[in-house]
């Protein structure tokens, strides 16, 4: 983020000589978004790469992982119907994840105060 000002501002300056030499039909508004992106490109580049290699790296490993446990997410995601229904996953210390379902609203009322002889509700 730190870079996009400097990018900007450089892309600015840049349209207006280049503008004022040659009119290629581009409004300066659009040169300047052109060397903006370009700027951007450039600075984006290294990260791209980075990401290409561990794509790279991980790609085969995932592809595996997918062929094997695809089909058994597949038929578990067939039996759930309604997501919403279940809690946040929770991890234990020992590497257990649990899934727990939520209560029924119904169970989740407060059960009503029973009512005394004369008719009393006590608080």
């Amino acid at each position: 983020m730190k870079h996009l000002f400097p990018i900007c501002a450089l892309s600015i300056l840049v349209a207006l000589p280049a503008h004022a030499e040659e009119d290629t039909g581009k409004s300066l508004m659009e040169q300047g978004a052109e060397l903006f992106f370009e700027g951007l490109r450039q600075e984006m580049e290294p990260a791209l790469e980075d990401l290409q290699g561990l794509v790279s790296q991980f790609g085969p490993a995932m592809q595996s992982f997918f062929e094997e446990m695809g089909p058994a997410l597949a038929e578990m995601a067939g039996e759930i119907e309604d997501w919403s229904a279940y809690e946040v996953p929770e991890m234990l210390p020992n590497g257990d994840i649990i899934i727990r379902k939520k209560p029924p609203q119904d169970q989740l009322e407060t059960p009503e105060q029973p009512e005394d002889e004369d008719g009393a509700t006590e608080i």
